[in-house]
């Protein structure tokens, strides 16, 4: 169980460490240890200064890089056919194949029929404002569209685990406002499974989140894990609540000295994250 909740353990890090390079005189020590608990229908959010190696955790429990050190379980059930999936900042949606082909995708490599995997993505398609679109190549789509994409493939296969990394980010003030709002009302609603989400805004992971996680710097470890105040079901009101602002203070207050520290090490010796984010 993870403090706090009754509910059971879906992701356990335990000293997770991830290096980049092999030479010990050049290598950048990204990540770790890290440790972390997320249980079962939990939405945790992560922030950290850049480059303190929350994408990096992240794609550790996605399985598309191997840790260092320390070890990482997922507790899907038995018979899970899509024990996790991945929203990526950059879209990563096939540039030649259409809206819904892009969402029936990962079905079809299932081993699920192209037509049941098409009639299985439309309701996603409908539920994220892309059903007029179903026949559009992304190149024709705004960015806020192409993540609206992107978001639908991974809903579509029904994940245990639902793993974002900023999905936002690129996206204007107002156009991510929309789609932090589109995310709450349908993870409340309808599709309420663990979710892991890598975010550099203290008001999205507020909005969001059950429970914020602050990294330090690189490499990054856990400073705090905060639980959020708010009761579900939250509505984007939540925003204009003076307690609102004043938890976002107390996170602040939290994260301040990692992002100081941070930009303190750049200044010193001009270093960037080193691939790690």
């Amino acid at each position: 169980m993870v403090e706090g909740t009754s509910a059971p353990i879906k992701i356990a890090a335990r000293g997770v460490e991830r290096h980049f390079g092999a030479d010990p005189g050049t290598a950048v020590h990204a990540l770790g240890p890290f440790d972390l608990d997320v249980a079962e229908g939990e939405f945790v959010c992560v922030v950290g200064p850049s480059g303190c190696g929350k994408s990096t955790f992240l794609r550790i429990v996605a399985g598309l890089l191997r840790p260092s050190k320390g070890d990482i379980e997922l507790y899907a059930e038995a018979s899970s056919e899509t024990p996790v999936a991945m929203v990526f900042q950059d879209y990563s949606i096939y540039p030649w194949k259409t809206v819904e082909r892009n969402v029936s995708f990962g079905l079809e490599l299932r081993g699920v029929s192209k037509k049941e995997a098409v009639e299985r993505g439309r309701h996603w398609l409908e539920r994220l404002g892309l059903a007029d679109f179903a026949k559009a190549y992304p190149d024709t789509l705004s960015g806020g569209m192409r993540q609206r994409v992107s978001i639908a493939r991974a809903l579509t296969v029904e994940p245990e685990i639902l793993l974002m990394d900023e999905p936002f980010a690129a996206l204007d003030a107002q156009l991510r406002q929309v789609l932090q709002d589109e995310l709450l009302d349908i993870w409340q609603s309808e599709a309420r499974r663990t979710v892991v989400f890598i975010t550099h805004s203290l008001e999205e992971a507020i909005v969001l989140g059950d429970r914020v996680v602050v990294m330090s710097a690189r490499p990054g470890t856990l400073v705090q894990s905060v639980d959020v105040p708010f009761a579900r079901p939250r509505t984007p009101e939540l925003r204009a609540r003076a307690e609102f602002n004043d938890f976002k203070n107390e996170l602040w207050q939290l994260l301040k000295g990692e992002v100081e520290h941070y930009m303190e090490a750049v200044r010193a010796t001009g270093a960037t994250d080193g691939g790690a984010r």
